[in-house]
This record gives C-alpha cells, sequence and structure tokens, in this order.
C-alpha cells in the first residue's frame, strides 16, 4: 500500500511549480491552478521545471475543484497572490475533508488570518527563500535555491506539523520548523516591502538596485521605517532583513539577475502584492505615528505603476 502523503499545492506559478515538482519525488501531489491553459500542459507534457533545476514533474493538475473530492489531502500548500488567498479557500472548503493541515508560505500579510478565519484546520505559516518565474503554460524557471526555508504553527502543535518539515527537505527544499514561525515571517517581509517594489519601479533591471548611489540610499530609507514599524508592532527578526542585501552590495555574494516578483508581474501586467507588502508597512506606520515618508512614497508609485502596466497591455 503506498503510505506516502498527499499534497494540495494552491497556485502553480512560479514557487507553487517549485514545490510542487520537488515534492512529487516524496509525495503524492496535486495542484490546483485556475489558469487553464497551464494546467493543460502539465497534464499533457508535465510540469516543466529548467534552470537551478532541471525536472519534469508529472502531477495531477486541475482547474476546477470538483475534481479533488476524491482525494483526502494530509496539507495544502496556498501558493497564490495573496489577494487570491480568501477566494481559493473558500473554493475549497467543500473538498477539504479530514482537517488537512493549511500552510502559507506566500508573501505579505494577511494569508495566515484568512486560513484562520476560513476553516477551523490548523494553521502554519512558512518562508520559503526560493525564487522563479512563470515562463509559460507548463513552464517555470528555477531562479534562486534558498537554504533557509522556515515553518511554525499558527493554531495547532509543532508536533502536527514536523512532518512537513521533514518530506520538505527530503524533497531538495531544506525547512526548519521552528515553534515560533514570526521573526523569520518578518525578516523575509521587510526585505520584500523593500527590494519588490524598487524593482518593479526599476523593470526588472536588478543591478540598478545595486549600483545607483541614490537607490542604494532609498532602498536604506525604505529598510530603516520598515524595520522601525515592524518594532512598534511587537516584532522581532530571525536574521538581519537587508543581510542578502548588504552581501551582495560588499561582493561576499554574486548578484542574481532576479529582479524580484513584483517586477515580474508588472510585466505581464498582473496585480502585485503591493498592498499586502509595502501598504501594510505604509497603514500601520499612519497607524501608530511612525514615520513612513519613503515607503508612502514608493507605494503611491507602484500603484500608479500597476494601472500604467494594465493599460500598455490593453493597448491604451
Amino acid at each position: 500500500m503506498d503510505e506516502r502523503k498527499t499534497v494540495l499545492i494552491v497556485g502553480c506559478g512560479a514557487i507553487g511549480g517549485i514545490f510542487a515538482a520537488a515534492l512529487d519525488s516524496v509525495a503524492r501531489v496535486v495542484v490546483y491552478d485556475t489558469h487553464a491553459d497551464h494546467v493543460r500542459a502539465i497534464r499533457d507534457e508535465g510540469l516543466r521545471i529548467t534552470g537551478l533545476t532541471q525536472r519534469v514533474a508529472r502531477v495531477e493538475a486541475v482547474d476546477q475543484v470538483a475534481p479533488l473530492a476524491r482525494h483526502v489531502f494530509d496539507a495544502v500548500l496556498f501558493l497564490t497572490k495573496s489577494k487570491a488567498t480568501p477566494a481559493a479557500l473558500a473554493a475549497l472548503k467543500p473538498v477539504l475533508a479530514g482537517r488537512p493541515l493549511l500552510v502559507t508560505f506566500q508573501n505579505g500579510m494577511g494569508n495566515s488570518e484568512a486560513l484562520l478565519e476560513g476553516c477551523a484546520a490548523p494553521v502554519a505559516r512558512g518562508v520559503t527563500m526560493e525564487a522563479g518565474r512563470y515562463l509559460g503554460p507548463g513552464r517555470i524557471e528555477h531562479l534562486i535555491h534558498g537554504q533557509s526555508n522556515s515553518l511554525g504553527p499558527v493554531r495547532g502543535s509543532l508536533e502536527e506539523l514536523r512532518w512537513l518539515g521533514e518530506l520538505l527537505t527530503a524533497a531538495g527544499i531544506p525547512t526548519e520548523v521552528v515553534a515560533d514561525p514570526m521573526d523569520a515571517v518578518w525578516s523575509k517581509f521587510v526585505f520584500n516591502c523593500v527590494m519588490n517594489p524598487i524593482g518593479a519601479l526599476l523593470l526588472g533591471v536588478n543591478s540598478a538596485r545595486y549600483e545607483s548611489p541614490e537607490v542604494c540610499a532609498l532602498i536604506d530609507e525604505m529598510a530603516q521605517e520598515c524595520v522601525a514599524v515592524v518594532r512598534a508592532l511587537g516584532g522581532h527578526f530571525a536574521a538581519d532583513p537587508m543581510g542578502y542585501v548588504k552581501q551582495v552590495r560588499s561582493g561576499a555574494r554574486p548578484m542574481s539577475r532576479h529582479g524580484g516578483s513584483m517586477a515580474l508581474d508588472i510585466a505581464r501586467g498582473a496585480p502585485t502584492e503591493i498592498d499586502e507588502l509595502t501598504g501594510y508597512i505604509v497603514a500601520q506606520g499612519e497607524r501608530l505615528g511612525v514615520p513612513v515618508n519613503a515607503c508612502r512614497t514608493v507605494y503611491r508609485l507602484v500603484k500608479g505603476l500597476e494601472l500604467a502596466a494594465r493599460a500598455l497591455r490593453a493597448g491604451g
């Protein structure tokens, strides 16, 4: 009898595709994505991962909820854009028998809260340093392989999710299970609040984030504001949020060609996670009386950039 765990990946974009293909070697993987052409390509030709990982994964892929009813899932990993989390959970609730572990590895604030409010199942929150980009139906490029993924309970016990950390590690995504995930979450969150919108504004040209003194100064100002807001909220950091940036600047680490997921969203005229990232910092800073002038300006510029990108895609 096959005793492998059954894992549902919700959102098979860049990170969802990387996780699905990796987990396919150690678990029974099903992916749910509303992009019909993407799902069709995965069914016909497999999920093709290129870049740092070279793999074709033959996973079950669906773009409708009904076929999922024949499975009993041990875990459901949410890897959609943050704005899609509440609707995705609402659609999936009829097929989530057996109280599977609900996990978010998503960027931004509000995802674990949506899972807590929408279901009574155990909930875990994780941080991943994997990065990639969607190339087209059925194809994902793996750009960055992280070595510091972490996972912790939001509702439920540490023991309820230890198996998932072991499974991810066995799949090649090293994951530490921790009692409180928020220190790691805050560290990655601040990095994303700063570097993602700057990457979008600079059209995904990563070198521009490091080689312009003016941009470096803006990045540092934003980071200071974000750290001040998180500390005012009572948060702490597992590591220096800007440690990676400092290492690249000093030459201790090579600069990747990845300009950030928000730049990729802008390039295809898709909504970004600016509201769940820098927008959250701005809202909390204003509420708490913490100055967020740099973050507010960048937030406003990205909101305008979203509209411009959609207009250009529409031929306007």
